[in-house]
């Protein structure tokens, strides 16, 4: 693959996930002579997490305007696509892409009952069954919704006047609201939460365990913070800590489930404004933090994604290593990043299997076995040679 095509893959703000041991990228933006270039939701970036290959997909369909800022998300051999910002502004629409179909059709998802969260950007999502849980973000509401609505559960930042869909919108600000859509019925619908709910933000990181969905950062304080949403019976908790022992405060990060009980933060926007290489471990059940020794401290990153992978590996795509941030007297400026990675790394977080490690040994060392490795089995040989690309010079 040429530079020039590669040069594609640099992005942040993106969205990504693994099926099918294969690494999926679609969306964001990049930045190019100052100004911000949305990448189309029309070709889908694919890599082959055996031999390292990237390719391009075109997709079919019902293909949503170019977003960023958008939450995506798997369903079975489903991706969904919710909210962001398209050409037009902010959005709440979703989309669903067929993963089984090669020509990745894309398709307007219309729901048969309940009503849509209002237009919003930086929010996340919990996968729970065939359910998918929205929490948080940064968006606009009418004056009808924000006058109806919990005073707590939204926090206005501005105020003006703009029409998006034929709506008047006049409010924007951040939120901490809880929705939830079934992918089998079509509904949408907002559970009754109890207990203490982190506070109004975005830009933040989550992940499920089990039943329970976690959110974590988003927003200007020292230590990074913790809740827990027990997504059975809709109740909060949040998690106390020495903050001795506790990361620093972030957003733009990543946050990662390793085990049945653990959970790994890498990276993100320090509250100094610096660019973060650190990586951390959660323990839910003992509830302590854990820095993690790891070789990619020359990696800093903001806006990236990270993704289970085969092995418990944690797969890092894409981001910005450097995010310019400036300071008036009163407030804190973020500028635009400079520096897109197209660059995938992992993290291990338990041992290899012993066929894993075999299979890693040759490829390797292929020269040592030369054209013995026409001896194995067409599967196994097809595999060994896929990580023979992965390890080759050319391929690094």
């Amino acid at each position: 693959m040429t530079a020039a095509s590669t040069s594609r893959l640099e992005r942040i703000n993106h969205s990504a996930f693994i099926h099918d041991n294969s690494l999926h990228v679609l969306g964001g933006f990049q930045v190019v002579d100052g100004e911000d270039v949305r990448l189309p939701c029309s070709e889908m970036w694919v890599c082959d997490m055996d031999s390292g290959a990237w390719e391009r997909r075109e997709m079919s369909g019902d293909t949503p305007g170019d977003l960023t800022g958008f939450c995506g998300s798997c369903v079975r051999d489903s991706f969904y696509a919710f909210a962001g910002l398209d050409p037009r502004g902010y959005s709440n629409k979703m989309f669903s892409v067929d993963l089984t179909q090669r020509s990745y059709p894309w398709r307007t998802v219309v729901a048969s009952q309940g009503t849509p969260p209002s237009p919003r950007t930086d929010h996340s999502c919990w996968v729970h069954g065939e359910r998918l849980v929205y929490f948080g973000g940064y968006g606009c509401k009418t004056i009808s919704e924000v006058r109806n609505m919990p005073s707590w559960s939204f926090v206005i930042e501005d105020m003006s006047w703009t029409i998006i869909g034929g709506t008047l919108f006049r409010y924007w600000g951040w939120n901490n609201e809880v929705n939830v859509f079934d992918t089998r019925t079509r509904t949408w619908s907002v559970p009754d939460t109890q207990g203490p709910a982190p506070a109004h933000r975005g830009c933040h990181a989550s992940s499920v365990l089990g039943s329970k969905g976690y959110v974590c950062g988003g927003v200007e304080s020292a230590k990074l913070d913790l809740f827990c949403l027990d997504l059975n019976q809709w109740t909060w908790t949040q998690f106390d800590f020495s903050s001795s022992c506790a990361p620093m405060g972030r957003s733009v990060h990543t946050m990662t489930p390793t085990s049945q009980h653990t959970l790994l933060v890498f990276g993100g926007l320090g509250v100094d404004g610096s660019t973060l290489n650190d990586a951390w471990q959660f323990d839910t059940l003992t509830r302590e933090w854990r820095e993690i020794t790891h070789p990619h401290k020359d990696k800093p990153r903001v806006w990236h994604t990270a993704c289970l992978g085969r092995d418990d590996d944690v797969v890092v795509f894409g981001g910005s290593s450097d995010q310019p941030v400036g300071m008036d007297s009163v407030t804190v400026l973020m500028s635009r990043p400079k520096h897109h990675c197209r660059d995938v790394f992992v993290f291990q977080t338990q041992p290899y299997s012993l066929f894993r490690l075999c299979v890693d040994f040759l490829g390797r060392n292929s020269e040592r076995v030369g054209a013995r490795l026409a001896w194995l089995p067409t599967k196994l040989r097809h595999k060994v040679e896929k990580r023979v690309a992965f390890f080759s010079p050319a391929a690094s």
